[in-house]
């Protein structure tokens, strides 16, 4: 049956009620104008006045806020437009502005949450407390859930429902819902078997049985790590904490170690000093590491006399120490050069008996 107006309903409806919509009407316009102002002029005016280092904590309130202060103005004014209009009461509207305002609220701190490493930056000032920076995303979102619940069960308990009684429902399905979500809860804790040991944090070099390459984020689920060939890859936390983990970035130092082979027609008088100017080399260059530096005549090889050598460079940066290996390498060249000593490579010796030949290679280790 199509829909028919009765032009006959405005005969009931009096000029009393006509100058209240009309008010109705006019306080909704003017709460939307009010926050076009606050949008444009009063809250912008509020930004630049805290924004200095000083106030950073209120900048950042703030601007968590912009939206949620928007929206208020919209429910203010519905609120008292529901109130002046003649045919409904402020009970009528009470499903929407009651949770409107505390939705407003949780969307601020929600916004806030995002942002709270700062908090944790002014608790490791204030107090000494040390926060890693792999805890900081990891509570901001254990906290954005916390608020979400939050909001959700105060929304339902100002409705008149009882959160209680359901919450307290949902231990019927207890048994059947953790076995269901296993997986979930075995990463869930090794999320914080990784979070509290503190393996890496943001940012660190790490190696696994699984992947290599630069942690970017940690959830309640996953690790994600970026490759060197610059893919993102996802580690579930129960495989992640259960393996060995390599952290390359926690190197203070990085190893270089090497034979160096040298003919063996090299006089004892040259090897000496070749070994001792590779030692002064490294004892005196200033990309290497001066706790351990070992320089020795370390064995006879097949077709050489190898030269031991094992340092480190102060750098763990890969490209600074690739620097400084071919700094050394070059110097030491120079060294063999103007001593006049032969770097050893394979040799083959041919043995001539009654015209058979027989030939024997030598390689170097």
């Amino acid at each position: 049956m199509p829909f028919t107006f009765n032009w006959r309903l405005w005969e009931y409806i009096s000029t009393e009620d006509w100058i209240l919509i009309g008010y109705s009407l006019a306080i909704l316009l003017g709460f939307h104008l009010l926050r076009k102002i606050f949008t444009k002029y009063i809250f912008y005016f509020l930004l630049k006045l805290v924004n200095n280092k000083k106030t950073d904590v209120l900048k950042q309130i703030l601007e968590a806020y912009e939206k949620p202060l928007r929206w208020l103005f919209v429910i203010i004014g519905l609120y008292f437009a529901v109130k002046v209009f003649p045919f409904l009461k402020a009970e009528d509207i009470d499903f929407i502005y009651k949770p409107g305002l505390i939705i407003l609220i949780s969307w601020g701190l929600y916004n806030l949450s995002s942002t709270s490493s700062l908090f944790f930056m002014k608790l490791n000032d204030g107090v000494g407390f040390e926060v890693d920076q792999i805890l900081i995303p990891f509570l901001s979102k254990a906290l954005r859930v916390v608020i979400i619940a939050i909001t959700i069960s105060i929304i339902f308990e100002s409705l008149g429902y009882n959160v209680a009684g359901f919450v307290a429902g949902l231990g019927l399905g207890g048994l059947a819902f953790a076995l269901a979500a296993q997986e979930v809860i075995k990463n869930l804790f090794g999320g914080v078997v990784i979070v509290t040991e503190k393996p890496f944090t943001l940012g660190d070099w790490i190696a696994t049985g699984s992947v290599e390459g630069v942690v970017e984020d940690i959830s309640f689920r996953s690790t994600v790590v970026r490759t060197f060939a610059q893919a993102l890859v996802t580690v579930p936390n129960a495989t992640l904490s259960n393996e060995a983990i390599t952290n390359w970035s926690k190197m203070g130092k990085r190893q270089i170690t090497f034979n160096l082979g040298v003919e063996y027609s090299t006089p004892k008088e040259k090897l000496e000093t070749v070994v001792e100017r590779i030692r002064g080399l490294l004892q005196n260059h200033d990309e290497i590491h001066q706790e351990t530096i070992f320089v020795t005549f370390d064995q006879y090889n097949d077709s050489s006399l190898n030269i031991f050598l094992y340092f480190f460079t102060k750098t763990t940066d890969w490209g600074e120490y690739l620097k400084a290996k071919q700094d050394i390498n070059f110097k030491i060249m120079d060294i063999l050069e103007e001593e006049g000593v032969s770097v050893a490579f394979p040799s083959r010796t041919v043995y001539m008996d009654n015209g058979n030949a027989t030939i024997t290679n030598k390689e170097e280790d």
